[in-house]
């Protein structure tokens, strides 16, 4: 197996520099009348909406993964992922994030177009977690630096969890684009259906706008080339050429999802909406 990236030791020598308490501050306002305090319920949203649909994606491979030790990563990725968006989605909405997780309606979710995407076969799966674990990992660990004490605790907890969707990633698009003819025609195929879906990431509309210029968030723009050039040292360890170009597919931050949203909230939510009374 080639060697892979360290992001280990990146990640401690940046979580070093934020408490660990275990701790969360419950004294940032939540959303309201203030502009500010609006963008900030939206960027926690943005963080709990990625986690959770991706999660609620990885999820559905339970039982049906090549083999069992990649069904159980697989779970506990999906675990770490639900875990964040708990922490996130709770935090926006006074400690009640299963209010926001079942209960909003699909124009309401924040998340990006990427972590929506049906899983296809295991190559897609992994093509669409190594695009989006590799932006994540490095948002996470920028956020470790945030002066909001929610956020920088949050961030330095979750960068850790990253590190490793990011490198079981890398490390399976390895073994598949450098494997077998059929297995790199399917890794290369994941990574052409996700790639149009990575400038979304990117994007800087208002609501991100506000809280970059308070310095309250990274800009993501600012690891773009950083982003791309990670995911350049993955695929040349793959034997995978970087996919062409194509037209950005953007509208997730703003509400506008794919079909595939609906009927994965279908799913997702049909017990609470069903029973919404029920406790257990």
């Amino acid at each position: 197996m080639p060697s892979l990236p360290a992001f280990e030791k990146d990640v401690e020598e940046k979580a070093k520099s934020a408490p660990d308490t275990g701790a969360f501050d419950e004294q940032t306002p939540e959303a309201g009348s203030d502009p500010l305090e609006d963008a900030y319920y939206d960027y926690l949203c943005r963080l709990g909406d990625d986690a959770l649909i991706l999660g609620q994606r990885l999820g559905e491979w339970c039982g049906y993964a090549p083999v069992l030790e990649v069904d159980l990563s697989l779970a506990n990725l999906a675990l770490d992922l639900i875990g964040q968006a708990t922490m996130a989605l709770g935090h926006a909405n006074n400690g009640d994030g299963d209010e926001l997780a079942f209960h909003r309606d699909v124009l309401d979710f924040r998340n990006c177009l990427l972590v929506e995407q049906p899983n296809g076969d295991f190559a897609r799966t992994i093509a669409r977690q190594l695009l989006f674990s590799t932006w994540q990992y490095i948002l996470y660990r920028e956020l470790t630096e945030s002066p909001d004490k929610f956020l920088r605790e949050f961030a330095a907890k979750a960068v850790k969890e990253v590190a490793y969707h990011r490198e079981l990633a890398s490390e399976w698009t390895i073994r598949l684009g450098d494997g077998t003819e059929d297995s790199a025609r399917r890794m290369a195929e994941g990574l052409d259906w996700c790639w149009r879906f990575i400038p979304e990431l990117f994007e800087v509309d208002e609501e991100l706008e506000e809280m970059i210029a308070r310095q309250t968030v990274p800009d993501p723009r600012g690891f773009e080339a950083e982003y791309y050039a990670a995911i350049e040292g993955v695929l040349g360890q793959a034997a995978l050429a970087i996919p062409p170009d194509q037209r950005p597919i953007l509208g997730g931050r703003r509400g506008h999802h794919s079909e595939h949203l609906g009927h994965l909230l279908a799913a997702m939510q049909y017990l609470p909406r069903t029973y919404p009374d029920a406790a257990w």
